[in-house]
């Protein structure tokens, strides 16, 4: 399908199949279809729901099979020429339903199609057209009929355009649902880049304590869904981007790369991102955003990830992918993710360009807080033995796990929720702080001044800004941050999308 900002030719589209209907001024109908009255974002055209609707037709179709576009004329004056919109999804509409969507004067049941971004196309003489229908077909003026594009060449003027409709005072707020939402890092770094053109409509995170992160630093009027296996496609409210980073335990280096057979407290989170599809399969959003492990990409030697491409794709979407580090987007944290950008095919770029970042030189010494730092975070002279112990067994086997001390001039490793990830970032702080323990440890304080990295500045590897309220235990936070996204990487890409969009 063509993008808006290119002239549709129909010579290059002698098989897709185009719906032609009409629209009535004295009915106010174009206001409706292209979302002026009432003022919505989403365009939507409408025809009386018949079984038979286009048997008697040349080139026609039953009426629930889906045409490639719809080509929308005014029936008193079809030499205004014809507009034309790819269609992306349709649905059956009761009467009732009707009167909830305000379709003026409603009368039965209806097949309500989704509409795409209109393009600008050539002039299609409609009047010939349709006499041209009429002869050989004995069908009722101004009915919707089905064509493909060879038969419409005939009609076409190639040095004749039509622009698209002028939807002045247009609302253009792009509305995100939030999946899996964690503490919002996808969220932030979209709001960050989108202000006032982006809204947050839906959110869903089923871990408690990480709804309680969220819901201190977001104030939103509804409340956050948990587990989104259970809820419904059509309770979640419109959308035109879906933020997604579906659990990533499943295909991470540090989990068991279960993939798609992973499975913990009953669920099985290799499959969840089957639920984003099932959401963006019924609500056909503009972008599909998804954040995971780098090892999605390998995991079953690549099989796994050629389905979840192709299940986009199959969706009706055009896939773009890439691996990108953290430490190239001013943190001073290795974080290899790969990032999936998908957008509906009707206004997907013939290619998407991942940002590079600013390669911009930070080191662990800047993102660390101010001394002196309370001494719960600096390890027992005990537990230092014992870590070294723990490395040095593993070493002997040739194994190269065990704890790391970072230089505060280079960078952290990526940092985890689980296992050893505190102790395979720690640092040396020779600062000034109290040797005086304020928790239960074994021995007393190091006197080298290792210590675990605070909550605090673990937001900052993350890129979190400083006014990010931490409200629970270190427990919570640690792995909170751990689970969750750099969010200067997302804001990178976020702004390429909204390119793209704009």
């Amino acid at each position: 399908m063509e993008r808006t900002s290119e002239v549709f030719r129909f010579v290059n589209h002698k098989k897709s199949r185009f719906l032609f209907g009409t629209y009535r001024i004295e009915k106010n109908q174009l206001d409706w279809i292209i979302g002026k009255n009432p003022m919505r974002f989403e365009k939507m055209y409408n025809i009386r729901y018949n079984e038979n609707l286009f048997e008697m037709r040349n080139g026609g179709v039953l009426s629930d099979s889906l045409p490639d576009y719809i080509i929308l004329y005014n029936h008193k004056n079809p030499s205004e020429g014809c507009h034309l919109f790819p269609c992306v999804s349709s649905s059956k509409k009761s009467e009732e339903e009707m009167k909830v969507l305000q379709y003026p004067q409603p009368q039965g049941n209806y097949i309500v199609y989704l509409l795409g971004d209109e393009i600008v196309t050539e002039y299609v003489d409609i009047e010939p057209l349709l006499q041209t229908i009429s002869d050989n077909c004995n069908s009722i003026p101004n009915m919707p009929v089905v064509l493909t594009g060879d038969s419409v060449l005939p009609y076409v003027n190639h040095q004749k355009y039509v622009q698209p409709f002028q939807q002045e005072g247009k609302d253009k707020v792009l509305r995100f649902i939030d999946l899996f939402a964690g503490i919002g890092g996808i969220r932030m770094g979209f709001e960050n880049v989108f202000g006032e053109n982006g809204k947050t409509v839906f959110v869903s995170e089923w871990d408690i304590p990480a709804q309680k992160t969220y819901k201190a630093n977001f104030k939103d009027n509804f409340e956050i869904a948990g587990d989104i296996t259970v809820i419904k496609e059509e309770s979640i409210p419109k959308f035109d981007i879906c933020l997604a980073g579906f659990p990533c335990q499943a295909f991470s280096m540090a989990g068991k790369h279960q993939g798609f057979k992973d499975d913990y407290k009953g669920r099985c989170r290799g499959t969840l991102f089957l639920d984003v599809a099932r959401i963006c399969d019924y609500h056909k959003p503009k972008v599909i955003f998804c954040e995971n492990v780098k090892g999605l990409t390998i995991h079953d030697k690549g099989k796994t990830f050629k389905i979840i491409k192709e299940t986009f794709e199959n969706l009706g979407y055009k896939v773009f992918s890439k691996i990108l580090n953290s430490k190239d987007f001013g943190v001073p944290q290795q974080r290899e993710r790969i990032y999936i950008v998908c957008f509906r095919n009707d206004i997907a770029p013939k290619s998407f360009v991942f940002p590079e970042g600013s390669k911009t030189s930070v080191c662990i010494r800047d993102i660390m807080e101010d001394a002196p730092i309370p001494s719960k975070y600096y390890l027992s002279d005990t537990y230092v033995n014992t870590l070294k112990a723990h490395r040095a067994r593993h070493e002997a086997a040739g194994h190269g796990f065990g704890y790391v001390i970072r230089p505060l001039d280079g960078l952290s490793g990526t940092i985890v929720c689980g296992g050893m990830g505190r102790e395979t970032n720690l640092i040396i702080d020779q600062r000034e702080h109290s040797l005086v323990p304020t928790t239960h440890i074994k021995g007393k304080i190091n006197e080298e001044g290792i210590r675990k990295m605070t909550p605090r500045e673990w937001a900052r590897l993350q890129g979190f800004p400083d006014d990010f309220i931490l409200p629970l235990s270190d427990v919570h936070l640690y792995k909170q941050f751990g689970n969750s996204v750099t969010v200067p990487v997302i804001e990178a890409i976020a702004k390429q999308i909204y390119k793209v969009l704009k």
